[in-house]
């Protein structure tokens, strides 16, 4: 394969990623409307599983599964527990009480948070400019907040805001701990939502939170979370930057899926569009670029 063909297809599989995540906040709402988040984190996480396994068995990686020792299989069981479990009942939590428009880039910040929880975890040194972009961040998130008065953002839901930007937390300490486990990203992927699916499905089953009459169409928006947001679209994501020339340039198109999600939020759900968003987002995003970008030396 040529390097501008690989290019090429690099910046197709990223673009088809952000397609579909900039969906998510939708379906994740439509879903939200048609059952509670626990059978919702549930189905989409045992859907998720199942296209993860076809993805496995499909690139001749199954062989990866059965060697995994005693010790990675409590690392993911570990991490199954943190995600898909804890993280996407937070997430949804947050959906659940937030506007779309509100919750989805609030979670945008775990980036920044990811640099503060490296400190402990990871023994790094934070520098000056990771506390400017927390700053700026979290100026992005008090603005988004406020849902179009951010002078008097009296009707703030408090507790969604702090789940939204709290379920931040969990993705950057999951993050955090797969980085160390240096199995095969989609090995590992798979064996995290098997993990958490069975305790999903014990926790429903036990606790008897599964509702009655779950149908095809009810359930079908949590199937379509479990195929984007958690399933294909992460091998997607995962080709584009296998093919890409450099990673930076690929990365940097994840930015536009925030504002696609937007667009998709006002036409297709009519949530009206406050102005704090996208001006909060860019803070937002800011932030994280900052923090992101590498310092040239001199």
């Amino acid at each position: 394969m040529t390097k501008d063909l690989a290019s090429r297809q690099s910046y197709l599989y990223a673009l088809l990623a952000i397609l579909f995540w900039s969906t998510v906040p939708t379906a994740f709402k439509i879903s939200l409307s048609k059952l509670p988040v626990i059978p919702l984190v549930t189905i989409a996480s045992v859907t998720s599983t199942l296209i993860l396994f076809i993805l496995v068995a499909s690139q001749g990686k199954f062989r990866l599964i059965l060697s995994c020792n005693g010790r990675e299989m409590m690392n993911s069981a570990f991490l199954g527990l943190i995600n898909p479990l804890i993280y996407y009942i937070i997430l949804l939590k947050a959906y659940e009480l937030l506007p779309a428009q509100v919750a989805q880039p609030l979670n945008m910040i775990w980036p920044i948070v990811l640099v503060f929880l490296s400190v402990p975890l990871l023994k790094q040194k934070i520098a000056l400019k990771s506390f400017l972009a927390l700053f700026i961040s979290f100026t992005g998130v008090y603005i988004i907040s406020s849902q179009g008065d951010p002078f008097n953002p009296g009707e703030v839901n408090t507790k969604g805001v702090l789940l939204a930007t709290g379920s931040s937390v969990f993705w950057a300490f999951y993050f955090i701990m797969n980085i160390r486990d240096k199995r095969d990203e989609s090995v590992k992927l798979f064996l995290n939502f098997l993990f958490g699916s069975v305790y999903l499905i014990a926790f429903v089953t036990f606790s008897e939170r599964w509702p009655a009459g779950i149908t095809f169409i009810s359930a079908a928006p949590a199937i379509y979370v479990g195929v984007f947001e958690m399933g294909i679209t992460f091998f997607l994501w995962l080709k584009a930057l296998q093919l890409a020339e450099t990673t930076a340039k690929v990365s940097n198109l994840v930015y536009l899926g925030p504002f696609l999600s937007l667009a998709l939020v006002h036409f297709i759900l009519h949530e009206p569009l406050y102005y704090t968003t996208p001006a909060g987002l860019l803070l937002i995003i800011s932030g994280v670029l900052i923090q992101t970008t590498k310092t040239k030396k001199v």
